[in-house]
C-alpha cells in the first residue's frame, strides 16, 4: 500500500455517482509452497504463449475479465499496452480449448526478485470445473523457477467470491488492504450494460 494513500475513517464514504467502489486485497507468498498433488490439464486444453499483439490480448482480457469488471488494460494507451507485451519479463500465456480461448496466466518478473501474477483467471464456462487449480499450479511452478524472494497477487470484492479463499489455498497470504473508487466502465461504454450483474448498475 502506498504511503501516501489516505487513509479513510470509519463509518459509511459515499461514492460519487456513477462509480464503483471495491475493496483490494493485496497478498504475498514469500517461499515456495510445498509440493501440492499435479492436476493436469483434461484433454483439449492447452497452455500457449500469447500472441503479443493488442487485439490478440485486449480479446482473451475480455473473454476472461468482462464478468469482473476487468477493463484497466482496455482504457490503457495501446502504445503503453504494446509495450508490456514486448516486455520480455514478462510471461504471456493462453489456456485454450479445442482451439478457442479458455483462460489467461499474465507473470510479471520485471521487479528484480519478484513476480506480480498481474491476471490470473478462466472464462465463464470454465469455472467450477477445477482447470483453475490447474493454472494456478502452472503459475506458482513458474514463478518460483526463476530466483524470487516474493511471488504476489491482488484480488477485489468484483472477482469470484471464492477468488480471496481460493488464493490463501494456494499459499498467499494476505498483507494490505485498500478501497478503491473508478467510473463504472458499463457507464462509459467500455463493458457491455448487462454484464457483471452481481454489481448493481447506479447511473
Amino acid at each position: 500500500m502506498s504511503e501516501s494513500s489516505p487513509l479513510l475513517q470509519p463509518g459509511y464514504s459515499a461514492v460519487p455517482p456513477g462509480h464503483v467502489a471495491t475493496v483490494v486485497t493485496s497478498l504475498e507468498m514469500l517461499a515456495r509452497p510445498p509440493a501440492r498433488s499435479t492436476h493436469p490439464f483434461p484433454a483439449g486444453l492447452a497452455l500457449e504463449p500469447l500472441a503479443r499483439t493488442v487485439a490478440a490480448y485486449r480479446a482473451l482480457y475480455r473473454a476472461v475479465g468482462t464478468d469482473w469488471l476487468w477493463f484497466s488494460r482496455l482504457v490503457m494507451a495501446e502504445e503503453k499496452l504494446q509495450a508490456i507485451l514486448d516486455n520480455p519479463q514478462v510471461e504471456l500465456l493462453v489456456l485454450r480449448k479445442d482451439g478457442r480461448d479458455a483462460g489467461i496466466l499474465e507473470l510479471d518478473f520485471s521487479q528484480a526478485g519478484e513476480c506480480e501474477l498481474a491476471f490470473f483467471g478462466v472464462t465463464p464456462d470454465m469455472v467450477g470445473t477445477g482447470v483453475g487449480r490447474s493454472l494456478m499450479n502452472e503459475a506458482i511452478a513458474r514463478a518460483w523457477a526463476r530466483p524470487i524472494k516474493r511471488f504476489w497477487v491482488h484480488t477485489c470484492t468484483l472477482d469470484h467470491p471464492a477468488a480471496l479463499d481460493f488464493y490463501r489455498r494456494s499459499g498467499f497470504v494476505p498483507y494490505a488492504f485498500q478501497v478503491e473508487v473508478f467510473p463504472d466502465p458499463r457507464l462509459t461504454g467500455i463493458l457491455p450494460r448487462d454484464c457483471s450483474r452481481h454489481v448493481p448498475l447506479l447511473g
